[in-house]
């Protein structure tokens, strides 16, 4: 029988795959560690991510904001960017071009699908 993990949302990252079974992984800037399910976890941003924006062709990817101020920004004109706030949540369509702007020092909860993804340099 598998044992409680603990872990530490604030160091650690999450890795569900695609059988249900989670997992901590080695937490990295973009492009993160591909899991070929889910990658849950929170970052601390005071700046833009490095790169122009990204892409999950996996699957949609769930931003929740605790702290901070951000705009998704996305690609295609047919959605308009989000303002969010803490307490916001979002839900970004698969495969949709996007990037988060960081307005203020923020904290960020993610759930991001994979193991594909794609990243533009800046």
């Amino acid at each position: 029988m598998k044992l409680p993990t603990r872990f530490d949302a604030n160091i650690d990252t999450i890795g569900v795959g695609r059988d249900l079974i989670a997992a901590r992984v080695s937490m990295q800037a973009d492009p993160p560690i591909p899991v070929d399910g889910l990658t849950i976890g929170i970052v601390e941003m005071s700046e833009n991510s490095p790169h122009n924006g990204e892409m999950h062709p996996d699957g949609d990817e769930v931003l929740y904001l605790i702290s901070g101020h951000v705009n998704v920004v996305f690609e295609d004109a047919e959605f308009d960017d989000v303002d969010m706030q803490p307490g916001d949540g979002l839900v970004v369509p698969q495969g949709v071009w996007h990037r988060v702007d960081i307005l203020s020092p923020s904290k960020i909860m993610y759930a991001t699908p994979g193991p594909g993804g794609e990243y533009r340099s800046l």
